[in-house]
């Protein structure tokens, strides 16, 4: 049986990518958790160099990258920039 862990969640004022929030909301929306959830899964998973996503639901994120036709991919982490700076 897993085991409840007692955790202090804070707001923050993270800014995102429009159409990367998207497809997160949507993502969290279709795996029936919310956004704070998701990206907690992910970071977790990505402390420990492990994939945070099954490959369906790597499929999942492909289709809805197509919907809000999100085009980025790892490559851009380092070189985006905000429109008008």
């Amino acid at each position: 049986m897993n085991q409840t862990i007692k955790i202090e969640r804070i707001q923050t004022g993270v800014r995102l990518e429009k159409r990367m929030v998207k497809v997160l909301k949507a993502l969290a929306e279709q795996k029936d958790m919310t956004l704070g959830d998701l990206l907690e899964g992910i970071v977790l998973h990505a402390f420990e160099g492990k994939v945070p996503f099954s490959p369906e639901t790597l499929q999942t994120i492909d289709q809805l990258k197509a919907i809000y036709q999100l085009d980025l991919d790892a490559s851009a982490s380092h070189r985006m920039q905000d429109d008008g700076e």
